[in-house]
């Protein structure tokens, strides 16, 4: 499966689902409950805002060199 990769302040997301706005504000106010809820189903750790849109993204974590201890 592909991920869109997008940096935003320096960070990288891996970009899991695109929603619409309109999706999660049934009456013209986003519902942030409805939001979270559909987050933590996806999987998702983040949320971005773009114009008519939510990107629920998961943060790509820095590497971690672990030393081998067996030499």
């Amino acid at each position: 499966m592909m991920y869109n990769i997008y940096y935003h302040n320096g960070t990288p997301y891996k970009v899991l689902r695109k929603i619409k706005v309109h999706n999660v504000s049934p009456k013209g106010v986003v519902n942030m409950d409805l939001l979270k809820d559909f987050r933590d189903y996806i999987g998702a750790d983040h949320v971005l805002q773009k114009s008519d849109e939510y990107w629920l993204c998961e943060t790509i974590k820095d590497a971690e060199i672990i030393a081998d201890d067996a030499e």
